[in-house]
């Protein structure tokens, strides 16, 4: 089992959205649990989240939790947030992620300083801000459903050109004090450090704060900037439903 101390708060989050009395189990095993207030997932969805070589699985009921146990049962942990792996064993219908999960710690950050080599300023504004559904708008409609930025709880972090906010992160305060990242850059600025930079931003706020900041990214490049901001990825998430 992993050392790495982040594990232990990043775990007690999730199994605190868990809805459901529930702990990791043992390195390599799997728990599956009947929650159907489960943070983990959509309602009536089967939620799954392995961090550090275990993982938990919360199912909306009894005969889903069932079917589930017995599919997974001999499954390595690692292979519950597997799209491929879960459609082998379970009737699987409709999937949301895998979505690697990823945190910060006072001590593994690598800010990025504004101005430092010619990096933009980052201004703050708030989370409702019209120009952020303006990025929003600029971004379309799926990269703005996963940022998410109009979820935050934190100032919004944007760094700013042509008169319009062009890239823009914040996160929103989880239950045990986790940081949620949402980072955003409008398509044409990409490719430009903007994200690790207003990122960077959200993320010195949050630990400020003494929260814990969670990273959670679909998409290769965005986990390429979670890393180089010093994040540690611990593990994943999925989500999927399955047949009658």
């Amino acid at each position: 089992m992993s050392t790495n101390p982040l594990l232990a708060p990043a775990r007690a989050l999730w199994e605190g959205i868990a809805g459901t009395p529930v702990a990791f189990p043992p390195s390599g095993r799997v728990r599956v649990v009947v929650s159907p207030e489960s943070g983990i997932c959509p309602a009536g969805w089967v939620g799954a989240v392995a961090l550090g070589g275990s993982a938990i699985v919360t199912a909306p009921d009894e005969g889903a939790a069932a079917v589930v146990r017995d599919a997974l049962a001999g499954v390595a942990a690692e292979a519950v947030v597997d799209e491929a792996a879960l459609r082998a064993v379970l009737p699987v219908t409709r999937v949301l992620g895998p979505a690697a999960l990823s945190y910060a710690s006072p001590e593994g950050f690598r800010p990025v300083r504004p101005g430092a080599a010619g990096a933009p300023a980052v201004p703050r504004l708030p989370g409702g801000h019209p120009e952020l559904r303006a990025l929003e708008r600029v971004a379309g409609e799926r990269d703005a459903a996963d940022a998410a930025l109009d979820e935050i709880t934190s100032p919004a972090f944007v760094v700013r050109a042509h008169g319009r906010t062009v890239a823009a992160a914040g996160y929103r305060l989880w239950p045990g004090r986790a940081a949620h990242l949402s980072v955003l850059t409008a398509p044409r600025e990409r490719g430009r450090g903007l994200a690790r930079l207003t990122a960077s931003a959200a993320t010195a706020h949050a630990l400020a704060a003494g929260l814990l900041p969670q990273w959670r990214a679909r998409v290769p490049a965005s986990r390429r900037v979670a890393a180089a901001l010093g994040y540690r990825e611990l593990g994943a998430q999925l989500s999927v439903t399955i047949a009658p």
